[in-house]
């Protein structure tokens, strides 16, 4: 199998294309044990949770395989699974819930906390890291799926069956990018019809946020990011109204009066969550997707929580139930309420990986695309 493993990270800023420090290369097939699935990856799609390891923004164990949104088929089965069959269509999920755990039994599996402490030491849920180079060393697993390859072994728990007609190069989307964003808005914010919606960020993450706002009806749906480029993408995606954040201020104001009622940060910036917390009116919700630094702090005034019943509630993976979502969220892109192929802005071979990190970190790319 060819995997793209990173061996050490490269400061943010550093041209990846010229210090390539994905380095694309051929593995030892891992056969899946009890509770596994082997999936042959059809396409991995390029998210900045990749690129904040790459940096090390994200500190993750090394040498690691890459990716972790992805489509694929079932090719073989470890013993025990029999709920899912060779040959099924599948998107792969980065957080494997136990189902045992105390947020899996509280019905909120994208905090189960076994998959967190595996997602962190690089093993899989159901038993240590598999991959290996050619010598012997070990490679750890990106959250539980290392989908930039050909060939991943995942947990049965990281899969969700799809239909067979979705093309792989939408299904690829909806492990990460949909399921965060459409999440964010629909699960942690609830967002209700006629209510207004600000996202800040427009990538893949901010615009699925977008699309879920216009797919819930708000009566405003403003989307701010300093990448002009992408305001069009976002009013094709359900925004009423586009903007830098110089502008964020003015617009909310003439669409609101006061505060929009929910904002999404989808920058990752602590900065931006403060912003966002006097972007809404009295009783809003700041909903928090982007990954800051794990050194960066949030300095708000205290008062705006009691004083004026503000909120603000973190959102990993959108707090999905992804065995329930995905097949919603795929549903409402077979009824044309959901564009998400708008997303994609190009598909190049794995062997490029590392220009499409470069890609991403200049805002010239959404999602792109690798086949495998």
């Amino acid at each position: 199998m060819r995997a793209a493993v990173l061996y050490s990270t490269v400061p943010s800023g550093t041209s990846y294309s010229e210090a390539r420090p994905l380095v694309v290369e051929t593995l030892d097939r891992p056969a899946p044990r009890a509770g596994e699935v082997g999936v042959a990856i059809t396409y991995s799609s390029l998210c900045h949770s990749d690129l904040s390891v790459v940096d090390g923004s994200r500190v993750r164990p090394l040498p690691m395989a890459l990716g972790h949104e992805a489509v694929g088929r079932v090719e073989t089965l470890g013993e025990g699974v029999r709920d899912v069959q060779v040959g099924d269509h599948v998107v792969l999920v980065f957080v494997p819930s136990c189902g045992t755990c105390r947020a899996c039994t509280a019905g909120r599996p994208a905090l189960c906390h076994r998959a967190a402490e595996v997602n962190g030491s690089g093993d899989l849920l159901h038993g240590e890291a598999l991959l290996r180079t050619r010598r012997g060393e070990r490679i750890n697993h990106h959250l539980g799926v290392s989908a930039f390859a050909d060939y991943a072994v995942v947990a049965r728990e990281s899969v969700v069956v799809i239909d067979d007609d979705v093309p792989d190069t939408v299904a690829a989307m909806f492990g990460c990018a949909v399921l965060t964003g459409m999440g964010a808005v629909l699960n942690t914010a609830a967002v209700k019809a006629g209510q207004s919606v600000a996202v800040f960020g427009l990538g893949a993450v901010g615009l699925s946020s977008v699309m879920a706002a216009a797919l819930a009806g708000a009566s405003s749906v403003i989307a701010i990011d300093p990448n002009t480029g992408k305001h069009q993408l976002a009013l094709d995606c359900g925004a009423t109204a586009v903007g830098t954040p110089e502008d964020a201020e003015r617009l909310i104001a003439e669409a609101t009066g006061d505060g929009v009622d929910c904002a999404v940060e989808a920058v990752g910036s602590a900065r931006v969550i403060a912003s966002c917390l006097e972007r809404v009116t009295r009783g809003g919700a700041v909903v928090s997707v982007g990954l800051p630094h794990p050194s960066a702090e949030l300095t708000v005034p205290a008062l705006q929580f009691a004083g004026a019943g503000k909120r603000l509630l973190g959102s990993y993976m959108g707090d999905a139930v992804p065995e329930r979502d995905i097949p919603l969220y795929v549903q409402h892109w077979r009824e044309g309420r959901l564009p998400v192929e708008l997303l994609h802005t190009d598909t190049r071979p794995l062997e490029e990986i590392n220009e499409g990190l470069d890609a991403l970190s200049t805002g010239k790319v959404v999602r792109r695309l690798f086949q495998a």
